[in-house]
């Protein structure tokens, strides 16, 4: 797994834009300007929302991945080594997790995604 590959998932997702808020080449991509995903500019790997700390602690211990610095205990960081499959999947749920958030009306204003 790699940047180019993560950007190139996400940049598919209805919606998904992405920026570098913090400056220092982070890729932080939102849907309603909300963040599902983020790739530091120094940490290896992505982190993602989780439905909830339990979820995000049992992938930690399950050495899926680590928490994520500077992120709520809902979010895990995902290493480059990471199963694609796995990734796939993480990074999906992450955005229905933060799509579902959104407004009515946002979420309408989305193209369908599943």
């Amino acid at each position: 797994m790699s940047r180019d590959r993560i950007n190139d998932i996400c940049g598919r997702l209805p919606g998904a834009e992405v920026s570098d808020p913090w400056g220092g080449g982070h890729d932080a991509w939102k849907v309603g300007g909300k963040m599902f995903a983020c790739i530091g500019a120094v940490m290896p790997g992505v982190s993602v929302k989780t439905d909830s700390i339990e979820t995000a602690q049992m992938l930690i211990d399950a050495g899926v991945g680590v928490k994520a610095p500077y992120f709520h205990r809902s979010w895990v960081n995902l290493p480059w080594e990471t199963d694609d499959d796995e990734l796939l999947y993480r990074l999906h749920n992450s955005y229905r997790i933060v799509r579902k958030s959104l407004t009515k009306k946002a979420q309408s204003e989305l193209d369908p995604f599943d």
